[in-house]
């Protein structure tokens, strides 16, 4: 029997912010690869996950939600998702039931010539003839994509026939990874992710925003990882707004964290957090630098 020629690329999923990006990434990879909130501009780096079979392996890319940007986070942010669209073999291009085309975010992909899969999520929220009325209007509005999928992210509706549109358009080629890897991110960077998605589920208006984490020692051992971590904050005043009364809201984001983390490393998490001022981090360079959004 003929063996099958072996199949591998990366693969963009971008979108503008708030269209379940990195809601379908988990969905796509089995795995909370990506963090989830319900506020926009939640994802700020580009994660990648591997997903290996027999005779593939797809690198799925979740970059932060397309925008113009203000400040030079969101220009480090934008970069990610320059750089993704230009590795791409396919593109996950990621919309919502209300998206039209007329947005200039999404205008530029008429002129791509990388394959194109268009997905319309949260079809769990149509009505009527909604879906199939939004496929009508995006194929005659980017004629050029090569196939529409309406999904839902959040229930798993289709998903998985994304994964066979996928593989029809990936380049014969070796593993670009060991095929028992499924991320090239770090176990510190996952466990300043989830204290991050922490603060946005917790806080409001502009405090998550102003936050950045970073791990200062991550030190496993046998039935226990001992982690300390130090949250970043623009001014003095939000500081006390992290901490709460008491130290009661920082407790509750420690708490809520390490749940998570004991959960995600499948191993008994002690977790340290303290809270730092480093002043409008978001707008210098050389502070972007160190928090490793910038070479």
């Amino acid at each position: 029997m003929e063996q099958k020629a072996f199949k591998a690329g990366f693969v963009s999923i971008v979108g503008k912010p708030n269209v379940g990006k990195s809601s379908l990434m988990n969905k796509l990879m089995g795995e909370n690869l990506s963090i989830i909130t319900a506020k926009a501009q939640t994802t700020r780096h580009r994660i990648m996950g591997i997903l290996n079979g027999d005779d593939y392996q797809v690198v799925y890319s979740d970059t932060p939600g397309i925008l113009e940007p203000k400040y030079s986070l969101q220009e480090a942010m934008m970069n990610y998702v320059k750089v993704s669209l230009q590795d791409a073999d396919v593109i996950l291009l990621v919309v919502e039931l209300n998206d039209r085309f007329e947005d200039p975010h999404l205008e530029r992909f008429r002129k791509f010539t990388t394959p194109i899969i268009l997905v319309v999520n949260k079809i769990d929220q149509a009505k009527g003839s909604q879906v199939t009325d939004k496929v009508a209007y995006w194929k005659a509005a980017l004629p050029n994509v090569a196939e529409i999928v309406p999904v839902s992210a959040k229930t798993g509706e289709n998903v998985s026939d994304i994964l066979e549109k996928v593989k029809a358009r990936l380049p014969e080629h070796p593993p670009f990874f060991p095929q028992d890897e499924f991320t090239t991110r770090s176990e510190r960077f996952f466990a300043s992710e989830i204290i991050r998605e922490k603060i946005f589920l917790n806080y409001s208006e502009e405090i998550p925003y102003s936050c950045e984490v970073a791990i200062t020692s991550f030190k496993e051992a046998e039935d226990i990882i001992r982690i300390s971590a130090e949250i970043y904050v623009e001014r003095e005043s939000q500081k006390g707004i992290i901490i709460g009364k008491a130290g009661s809201s920082l407790k509750k984001v420690g708490m809520e964290a390490r749940q998570d983390m004991e959960s995600f490393f499948a191993k008994k998490v002690f977790l340290e957090t303290r809270v730092k001022v480093a002043d409008n981090w978001r707008k210098e360079r050389n502070k972007l630098r160190q928090f490793g959004y910038l070479e």
